[in-house]
C-alpha cells in the first residue's frame, strides 16, 4: 500500500480550481481524489466538500446505491442548511438520471420517485434561499419537466386486478 502525500495549505486554492476543471472534463475520479486531498488539509472546507459531493454524483454509474450513500455522507458536513437541502436534491435528481441511463425494467418508475424526492429537497431549499438565488427553483422546474415528459410518454394506467381462477 502506498502512503498518500499531503498537499500544502497554500496549494488548496489551486487544487480546488483543478478539481473543478476535472469535473468539467468529466473526470469525476480525479476531481474526487483532489477534493479528498484538500479535505485532509482543511476538513471543513465547504468548497471542497461541495465539489466532492458533486464529483461523487457525477460518477453515479454501476454502483449506484453505493454512490448515493457516499454522497449523502458528505451532506451533514455542509454547514449551511440551504446547501444541505439543495445538494440533497441534487443527489436525488442525479440518481434519477443515472437510473434512466441504466434503462432496466421499471427504471422510469424508480426515476420518477427519485425526482419527486429531489423536488421535496428543492422546495425546502427554496423556502430558505438567499435573496436573488433561484437555483432551487430552476432545479425543481427541471424535475417537474422530466416528470411531465415521463407522464406524456408513459402514462400511468391503473389496471383492475383480476385474480386467476383455476
Amino acid at each position: 500500500m502506498y502512503s498518500l502525500k499531503p498537499i500544502t495549505a497554500a496549494g488548496v486554492p489551486a487544487a480546488l480550481q483543478k478539481a473543478e476543471r476535472y469535473r468539467l472534463l468529466n473526470d469525476s475520479v480525479a476531481a474526487e481524489s483532489i477534493c479528498l486531498d484538500v479535505i485532509e488539509v482543511e476538513p471543513r472546507n465547504q468548497q471542497a466538500l461541495t465539489q466532492l459531493l458533486l464529483a461523487i454524483t457525477d460518477g453515479f454509474g454501476e454502483k449506484l446505491a453505493e454512490g448515493v450513500a457516499r454522497a449523502r455522507e458528505v451532506l451533514p458536513r455542509l454547514e449551511d442548511e440551504y446547501k444541505r437541502h439543495y445538494y440533497g436534491g441534487m443527489i436525488c435528481e442525479r440518481r434519477a438520471m443515472a437510473q434512466l441511463r441504466r434503462g432496466a425494467a421499471g427504471a422510469r418508475d424508480v426515476a420518477d420517485l427519485w425526482l419527486k424526492e429531489a423536488m421535496t429537497h428543492y422546495e425546502a431549499a427554496e423556502r430558505m434561499r438567499p435573496a436573488g438565488n433561484d437555483e432551487s427553483i430552476l432545479r425543481w422546474n427541471a424535475c417537474a419537466r422530466s416528470l411531465n415528459l415521463s407522464e406524456r410518454l408513459h402514462p400511468h394506467v391503473e389496471e383492475d386486478f383480476v385474480p386467476m381462477l383455476e
